[in-house]
């Protein structure tokens, strides 16, 4: 990818028809910086930096620090030159991964169509989704207030046609916004842009393309592709040439497959009332349990995942005797696992339920769940969450939910209590 640089002049509205406009590109805020705040929130506001003090180099900054000047890679020394007032925070890498794992698991359950790219950015493609979760931009505001809501940090969002636009429109997004660029309004909005912003167009490019007169998108696309293969090559000239014009071929590749299917949920205050975190596990678990109906695997293992006002994280973890994508089942381990965590009387900050070791469910003999083993009807209880399934699809999450009775066909109205 390029650096990427955004056009302080470019428009923040290209439209609103997104007919065609099917790729988003979420891109987190100031990652690593971003999480330090949500443990943090005392910094908020202050000019932090992550990376190590003694010559290290910025591996992020907040918005505050920015503004002196202070950019990723940058010398440490550098860095506190520019903002001796910085408070300088060690990256703490493990909780990185830990958020990004969280988010892409958000970025999941919109749909099966995601390339991570890196800890921190994504592509979907979100053309399947629409019937089910609405327009384009409405799954990307939604999917920007989950992830702070559940993590405490923002994202930015740029919806296009294609990869290259997408990419290019979540840079002029940020800090926490979205971009949506028309499939009509492509080219226009390319040629708002220095050439610096298109992928392939690292410095020593830029300068070459300079040497030629060529310093905007607009120049570029204007400029007669046979000029541009003399200048950077045949096949780099030809390349840039085509996403001068918008176009970019590449389509979004999902990830390997997965090998575990989970959520977690930060509470807005920290909880002591046990029920209410088991409450929270439970709409977890049904998420988890959709999620895997719908990739079609089952899991042998349930992991709890606990974190307390302390920040200390605990995981605890236990395997079935019969693999399962049932709601109930995955809650009643995970609720017997949080009985047996020594929380130290600490309120919880954050839950999570995962299902690991995951098989494909269509590989596994037909056997009774761990719940119906004396039901005259086995598959009672996993039949009514697919009839959940099915209501969600087509009239959205909320519309229904399983109740909280133990009997194996329960389902109530949203607002009542149980998952909704």
């Amino acid at each position: 990818m390029s650096r990427g640089p955004r056009a302080e002049s470019a428009r923040r509205d290209w439209g609103s028809d997104e007919e065609g406009a099917g790729v988003l590109h979420v891109d987190m805020d100031a990652f690593f910086a971003s999480v330090e705040l949500a443990r943090r929130p005392e910094l908020r506001g202050l000019p932090v930096i992550v990376g190590g003090r003694e010559r290290g180099v910025v591996l992020a900054a907040t918005y505050e620090a920015r503004a002196f000047g202070v950019r990723s890679a940058m010398p440490m020394s550098h860095a506190l030159a520019r903002c001796p007032q910085a408070v300088v925070v060690r990256p703490d890498h493990a909780a990185y991964r830990d958020v990004s794992r969280g988010v892409m698991e958000i970025l999941g359950e919109v749909t099966a169509v995601v390339e991570q790219v890196s800890v921190d950015e994504a592509f979907l493609d979100v053309t399947g989704a629409r019937r089910r979760l609405g327009l384009p931009s409405e799954i990307g505001a939604a999917l920007r207030e989950r992830v702070r809501a559940e993590h405490g940090i923002t994202c930015s969002v740029g919806i296009g046609r294609n990869k290259l636009v997408a990419k290019l429109a979540s840079t002029h997004a940020k800090p926490d916004g979205l971009l949506l660029v028309p499939r009509d309004a492509t080219v226009d909005f390319l040629r708002s842009l220095p050439v610096g912003a298109l992928w392939g167009v690292g410095e020593k490019t830029e300068q070459v393309l300079a040497r030629w007169g060529v310093t905007t998108v607009a120049e570029l696309a204007d400029t007669d592709v046979d000029v541009l293969r003399a200048a950077v090559g045949p096949v780099t000239g030809a390349h840039l040439h085509d996403l001068a014009w918008g176009r970019d071929p590449r389509p979004v590749v999902a990830g390997r497959a997965e090998r575990s299917v989970g959520a977690e949920s930060t509470f807005e205050q920290d909880v002591r009332d046990l029920d209410e975190v088991a409450r929270r596990l439970r709409a977890l678990s049904d998420r988890v349990a959709g999620r895997m109906r719908r990739h079609g695997v089952v899991a042998r293992t349930v992991a709890l995942k606990v974190r307390t006002s302390d920040f200390r994280t605990l995981t605890r973890s236990r395997t079935l005797p019969v693999p399962t994508d049932v709601a109930q089942e995955l809650y009643a381990t995970a609720r017997d696992l949080l009985g047996a965590v020594d929380l130290r009387g600490l309120p919880v900050r954050l839950v999570g339920v995962r299902g690991e070791n995951l098989r494909e469910r269509s590989t596994l003999a037909t056997q009774p769940s761990i719940f119906d083993v004396d039901d005259p009807r086995p598959t009672a209880r996993r039949d009514a969450e697919v009839a959940v399934d099915a209501v969600r699809e087509r009239f959205g999450h909320g519309a229904i939910g399983l109740g909280a009775s133990s009997h194996p066909s329960s389902t109530t109205a949203r607002g009542a209590a149980g998952i909704s």
